[in-house]
């Protein structure tokens, strides 16, 4: 892969900026206004070459999410390179029902590996993608809130967003 487009938009969480190749997979994306931060959630041997901002194809999909179709963000193409896991993971991730939450016990079951919690933790901390995989589904097993790359604050408004537009309560 050598190019890709870059650009922040505005949501309700703050600057959200997303990475995408020249297919219009998103890469990786974020709630910052850091291009830098975005880009480096990709191991450096994957990350494209070229990097030009401009708009982004998956920018309706955010917008549809905050307008409460949140799973038109689960339809947008993404790329991720790891191990079998890791894919296994991320995949699992994109399973998960919009407004319901998973544990990183039963992530790990649902990647058909239920001994593997510390990978599935793994999995949502490497997640690059954020929003498009929805590693924030993913609650500790005594139902804290757990890490988040962007900010726990962010999480929770995710969290809540999707159960205002799913009926379910947080």
């Amino acid at each position: 892969m050598t190019d890709a487009v870059i650009s922040t938009l505005q949501t309700p969480d703050g600057s959200f900026t997303v990475l995408e190749d020249d297919q219009g997979r998103v890469l990786a994306s974020g709630w910052t206004d850091s291009f830098d931060r975005v880009v480096a959630r990709i191991p450096a041997r994957h990350r494209p070459v070229t990097i030009t901002e401009g708009t982004v194809t998956s920018a309706d999909a955010v917008d549809a999410f905050y307008a409460g179709e949140i799973e038109h963000a689960m339809q947008v193409p993404v790329r991720q390179v790891g191990t079998e896991l890791f894919e296994a993971g991320w995949q699992a991730l994109r399973q998960i029902p919009g407004g319901t939450t998973l544990t990183y016990t039963e992530l790990a079951a649902a990647m058909g590996r239920p001994d593997a919690v510390r990978a599935a933790a793994s999995v949502c901390a490497r997640n690059a993608p954020a929003l498009f995989v929805p590693c924030h589904r993913v609650l500790r097993s005594d139902g804290s809130l757990g890490g988040f790359a962007w900010g726990l604050d962010v999480k929770r408004s995710l969290l809540e967003h999707e159960a205002v537009g799913s009926g379910a309560l947080v």
